[in-house]
């Protein structure tokens, strides 16, 4: 098969996220600017210096898996293998739809398996290492929702694990497509975390970037003036990328987008003088769909709610199309940043904003610096007429990540 010529498409989709367990759901929720941002329920967090996060309040898992799964997976694989579930279900594929060899597994995860791993070393310090379970030996691992999505579902494929904090989903998505138009003719792809357990909570605490406002409506304000951090979220999307011919023959009804360009890049070492890699991740993600900046209609930011990360994604995109020349938005401050889950989440929301026509608000956020350039959505969605969408995503320590989405065919 061409790598040159292969169409790769979105058959299926799935969002597990604060606002929405559901895709239209997920959709919904930030055309209306419903807020997932609320004060920890996992654990008593009153000493903590942060205290919000974006939380799945409303997900039972043993209302959606088998009983024989819950001993052996972290929360986070938890929301990862109902999100697949439900993608499959929206890509219409089934047991033997599809040779097993033919469909593989590429997912990222950041965090790994916090909660879990954090519940066996209770165990192991209060009451020895005989009670420590032994799914700990992998239910801990970033590469077990890989693992146990293709487990369950069958998929012996080519398949992967990546890591790059924020940047990792749309990594997930680029190799995705990079396998299918290798030969595989359908990859389940996307990222997942969870993190909010007193360790994972300290983990992202430690970083410094977290926000320390008691204000769920003002605690992450991408862009704003007034930024000060971000809102650790948990969730995320899993994607169903295929080779549009086999999607065709298969008889599917219906096709999302089309992966059209994806990129990645890493930030020169500090001090070196040498501008960060994003605004080059987007050139080459463009010059790979064949597009030019005029052929963006929106771009849905990493926005990490930081001002001199704020300011270097501003200067990327204003250098990249010129000051206020495309919409950005940035509806991720209604989940908090998902991580691995936060890119993929945000191609789900640019093809539905495709489909719709209609640009979801950046919530929160009202000052936005003039030397910024951008010309941020916020406030309410913004109707627009439009057939591409860039995707950016950061990881901490430089990971840049771009990908191009456009509207299906007609």
């Amino acid at each position: 098969m061409s790598t040159t010529h292969t169409r790769t498409v979105i058959t299926g989709m799935a969002a597990v996220t604060p606002i929405g367990l559901g895709t239209e759901e997920f959709w919904k929720a930030a055309l209306t600017g419903a807020n997932g941002i609320s004060e920890l329920a996992r654990f008593d967090a009153s000493g903590y210096p942060s205290r919000l996060a974006g939380q799945i309040l409303d997900f039972e898992a043993r209302d959606h898996l088998p009983s024989r799964l819950l001993p052996q997976t972290d929360v986070s694989t938890r929301y990862a293998l109902v999100a697949a579930d439900r993608a499959l279900a929206d890509a219409e594929v089934a047991a033997g739809t599809l040779p097993d060899y033919d469909m593989g597994v590429v997912t990222s995860n950041a965090l790994g398996g916090f909660e879990f791993t954090h519940h066996e070393f209770r165990k192991l310090w209060s009451q020895g290492p005989e009670f420590v379970s032994v799914y700990e030996s992998f239910a801990w691992f970033y590469a077990v929702n890989t693992g146990q999505i293709s487990i369950r579902n069958a998929m012996r494929g080519p398949s992967a694990a990546l890591v790059a904090e924020q940047a990792g989903g749309l990594d997930a998505i680029g190799h995705a497509r990079r396998t299918v138009r290798r030969g595989t003719r359908l990859v389940l792809s996307g990222g997942v975390d969870s993190a909010l357990d007193p360790w994972g909570w300290a983990a992202q605490l430690a970083g410094g970037r977290v926000s320390t406002s008691d204000d769920p409506a003002r605690a992450y304000l991408p862009f704003d003036r007034e930024a000060a951090g971000y809102v650790p979220g948990e969730g995320g999307a899993i994607l169903i990328v295929e080779d549009a011919e086999s999607a065709h023959e298969r008889g599917v009804a219906r096709v999302h987008g089309e992966v059209l360009g994806y990129a990645a890049t890493f930030d020169p070492r500090p001090g070196s003088g040498r501008p960060p890699g994003l605004r080059r991740a987007a050139e080459l993600a463009l010059e790979e769909a064949g597009l030019t900046p005029a052929g963006i209609d929106v771009v849905f930011a990493d926005a990490a709610g930081i001002p001199d990360l704020d300011r270097a994604e501003a200067e990327a995109v204003t250098g990249l199309f010129g000051r206020g020349r495309v919409p950005v938005t940035a509806p991720k401050a209604l989940t908090g940043r998902m991580y691995a889950g936060g890119g993929p989440a945000d191609v789900i929301m640019a093809l539905l904003a495709l489909r719709d026509q209609v640009i979801p608000g950046t919530p929160g956020t009202s000052d936005v610096p003039d030397d910024y350039g951008l010309d941020l959505v916020i406030g309410e969605p913004r109707e627009r007429a439009m057939t591409h969408a860039l995707v950016l995503a950061r990881g901490r320590w430089g990971f840049n990540s771009a990908v191009v989405v456009g509207a299906p065919q007609r």
